[in-house]
């Protein structure tokens, strides 16, 4: 079984790659987490995990329902994680989740796909989205040859540098930069309730048809690079900043 995370849709597309190509079914953990739904699930044998990388981990949502929800007849697990450049040294974490749920842990992969973390970096602009996207195939190929063979993917990158992102920068990056209030609607808000239905924490609902949030947040960018009419800033740091999602390319 594969499941997926995705904030802006990269996630999304590489899971159903890899679950049309061995013939498995998916999971939106979006929808899951949305609805505090940790009730058994009948994995199979093969669990596939695909995210995106928040703070050089899976992102702290994820891993708190994996942690939550057993998986039925699950033996072995591998983890796909997209970014923007870097996975850090995700691979630790991963693995020791997998032995928390006693599963065999069979690698951590990384796959390049567009950036679209603009609370804190610029995401690309349609034509270049693409250009990445096409260079990722290639990677998502060797990811599902690896599955398909029931292989552990190789090793990942595994430096000081990766270590440290991974470990003491994942929780102050969560603490000091993860919040919501730094989200703002301007007048070009139409009230249409998009970011409503895209937040996996219902964090977001409208009152007298403007979006209200309260305090809970991952930065999934979910809200901002789906509304129609880009009535959403991060901030100052999101203006005049391309959105981004899969979908629009």
């Amino acid at each position: 079984m594969v499941l997926y995370f995705s904030g802006t849709g990269n996630s999304k597309y590489i899971a159903k790659q890899i679950a049309e190509a061995i013939r498995e079914n998916t999971v939106d953990l979006n929808m899951k987490i949305k609805e505090n739904d940790t009730s058994p699930l009948q994995t199979g044998r093969d669990v596939i995990i695909v995210t995106p990388t928040y703070a050089w981990r899976i992102p702290k949502i994820v891993s708190e329902w994996i942690d939550k929800t057993k998986f039925i007849d699950g033996k072995r697990i591998w983890f796909v994680m997209n970014c923007g450049s870097e996975i850090g040294n995700a691979a630790k974490y991963n693995r020791e989740l997998s032995e928390q749920k006693k599963l065999q842990y069979m690698g951590t992969a990384r796959i390049l796909m567009p950036e679209n973390y603009i609370a804190m970096f610029d995401a690309p602009k349609a034509e270049e989205a693409r250009k990445i996207v096409a260079k990722a195939e290639p990677d998502i190929e060797k990811v599902i040859a690896y599955i398909r063979n029931g292989k552990e993917f190789c090793l990942p990158r595994n430096k000081l540098y990766d270590r440290f992102m991974s470990g003491p920068v994942n929780p102050i990056f969560y603490k000091f930069f993860v919040k919501a209030n730094a989200f703002q609607v301007n007048d070009s808000c139409i009230g249409c309730g998009q970011c409503v239905k895209k937040c996996p924490l219902n964090n977001i609902h409208l009152e007298q048809e403007r979006p209200v949030r309260g305090e809970k947040c991952t930065h999934c960018m979910a809200c901002i690079c789906y509304c129609p009419t880009e009535a959403i800033e991060y901030g100052k740091k999101s203006v005049g900043k391309p959105r981004y999602h899969f979908e629009a390319l």
